[in-house]
Order: structure tokens, then sequence, then C-alpha cells
């Protein structure tokens, strides 16, 4: 926490910021580039950060492209051609890959006026319609969405309520574990399997803020602390649950939107791995060393899969930081060079030689 509380930061020019006057928003987008070269300048930013525009619609377009235009011109200006790692721009509601398609040749024309490299420039897609899982002749769209991004195109993340709000589904039922969710987000996976796209899933909307604030010179009664304390925890066990089905459908990112959200994202995803370590360990050990026998003696060893499960256990748990490179070779046998290798055929090869 004290290191790397936020892995990913996006400032948000959407749903966040909502609406307004066009010199507000001009204004907004160039003291955000500012922000963000200052902390370029003094290496404060974290490890991947990005802008999340309006959606590519009829309406909001114009908008949207001017926003990001004001943003990066302001920001190259100050670095002087250069932009942070790992920069993004997240593109919101994308319902045709022409919407994709037309961002891509965006950024293509921007690069040498802003200075920058051809290519420097990737986006993200956000998936939040019912259009861009299956399109009207019942095809899915998402493979055609990041083929039109002409692969400037680096992740994809799910929109829990737009989604759902598309699904015709009740407030009181928009919630990250809804069954036309999982649908969605399934969809997502097999849909960019292979392809190297980092998915992501969505947000706990319902925030742990308490209700009540003491009035200066005044103090808050036995109730209202009550209260407050109750607003908080529940909150924080609902994104709890949330993030633990996302990590057992195998969404390891998530967002969040507020400070007091970072806690439970720890405990969450740190939970996930630390509760079943001994006996994952256990098993990766046991199966490394049987595969490695029977190939040894030329049987066939039918149960990759599963082994690779496991392996995929603990490097999913190293680069969370829930556990060490070293705590996974002393539990499972399996060196830091193999785990580097990220495939337990390899390791099995490896062994046999």
């Amino acid at each position: 926490m004290r290191r790397e509380p936020v892995e990913d930061f996006h400032i948000d020019f959407e749903d966040g910021y909502g609406n307004r006057p066009d010199a507000e928003e001009d204004h907004h987008a160039k003291l955000a580039a500012e922000e963000v070269a200052r902390g370029f300048k003094e290496n404060s930013l974290p490890p991947f950060i990005g802008i999340r525009i309006k959606p590519f619609s009829a309406e909001l377009s114009a908008r949207s492209i001017r926003t990001l235009d004001l943003f990066l011109s302001a920001l190259c200006e100050a670095t002087r051609g250069r932009l942070p790692q790992n920069f993004v721009v997240t593109l919101p509601k994308v319902t045709i890959p022409e919407q994709t398609a037309a961002l891509a040749k965006l950024l293509e024309a921007m690069e040498p006026a802003l200075g920058l490299e051809k290519g420097a420039l990737k986006f993200e897609i956000m998936i939040e319609t019912t259009q861009a899982v299956l399109n009207h002749r019942g095809e899915s769209a998402l493979p055609r969405l990041l083929e039109a991004s002409a692969g400037r195109c680096t992740a994809a993340i799910f929109g829990t309520y737009d989604y759902t709000a598309s699904c015709s589904i009740t407030a009181a039922y928009q919630t990250m574990s809804h069954p036309a969710c999982d649908f969605a987000k399934n969809m997502m996976q097999v849909a960019f399997a292979g392809s190297g796209i980092w998915l992501s899933d969505g947000a706990t909307n319902i925030l742990p803020a308490a209700p009540h604030r003491a009035e200066k010179g005044r103090r808050l009664t036995a109730a209202q602390k009550k209260e407050n304390r109750d607003v908080v925890h529940r909150a924080w066990r609902l994104q709890y649950a949330d993030i633990q089905h996302s990590l057992a459908t195998a969404y390891y990112q998530g967002w969040d939107l507020h400070p007091a959200q970072l806690p439970t994202r720890y405990a969450a995803v740190f939970s996930f791995f630390l509760e079943g370590l001994d006996s994952a360990a256990a098993r990766l050990k046991n199966f490394v060393e049987k595969a490695a026998k029977a190939t040894l003696v030329g049987e066939v060893f039918d149960d990759a899969a599963t082994g690779q499960g496991l392996l995929n256990y603990f490097l999913r748990a190293i680069n969370c930081g829930a556990i060490s490179e070293g705590e996974a070779e002393r539990l499972t046998g399996v060196t830091s060079e193999e785990l580097h290798m990220g495939s337990f055929l390899r390791i099995l090869k490896n062994r046999t030689k």
C-alpha cells in the first residue's frame, strides 16, 4: 500500500465526470494533462495510466475527440513529446467496429502532430452493450472490434451497469455477479483468448462512504456512528464478494471508484490466493514430480491442463504480491526460472532432458 497502492489510474471524462459546459471541460482536460506531466517529471505516476473519453456516439464524438486532443496536446507539450509508460485511452460504450476503427485512425493521425513515434498511442475498449457481445445476426461482434483496432487495442473492460441496463435488468439486481454479466464476460474470454488482450471486470458501485458527518463544533450521536459503521461494513462485504466472484471466474483485473475500496480489494485478492496456498503448493509439487517421472519412462501424462492451472495460480499470486517467488519455490519445488517459463509442459520438458 505504501509503495504502489494503485496499479492503474484513469482520469475520467465520461460517466464519472458527466456532461459539463465546453469551456469547463476544455479547462479540465488541460489541467489533467498538467498534473500527469508533473507526475511524469517527479516519477510518481502509477505503472499504468490513462484517460477515459466520452463514447464515439453521434451526440458525443465531437466532444470526446476535442477533450482527447486538448489533453494529449498539453501533455506532450509539457513532456516534450514523451508519454508516460503504459499510457492508454479508454473508449467506453463501444457498439460497432467502426468506432474502434475511427479511434485507431484518429490516434494514427495525432502521433506525427504530437511528435510521437508511430504506434505509441494505444487504447482500451469497454464492453457495455449487448450489441458488442452479439450483433443483429447473432454473431459475436467482439473479434471484429479487435480487428478494427489496427493493433492498437490492448485491453477490454466490462461495464457492469450499462450492460445490465441494456439487458433491461432493474436497478436492484444490477450486480457484478448477475448471470447476464457472467455470460458476457465468458464471451469476452472466449473471443479474446490467445489474443494477448487484457481483460478487466467492472466495479462495485455501492461505496463505503459514511452518510453522516459531524458539523463544526458538534459530535455525531451514537446512532449516527453506528449507522456510519454499518454502511461502510455492508459496502465492504459486497465489494469483497464481488471481487472474489471475479477471481473465481478468472477475471484477475478490476477497478475501484473510491479510496476506501482499496483495502477491501487487497484483502479479497490476497485471501483468494493465500487461503488455498498450502494445498495448491502440495498438489503442484506432487504433480511436477509424478509427471516428470511418467515422461521419463515413456508414459503419457494426460492431465497437463490441471498442472497448467496450478502453475497459473502461483503466477497470479506472485504477480499480485500475495506471495514472493522465493516462497513459491520453497513451497512447490518449482524454481524461479521454471516459473518464468509460464508453461507446465516446458517445465516437464526441461526436467527430462
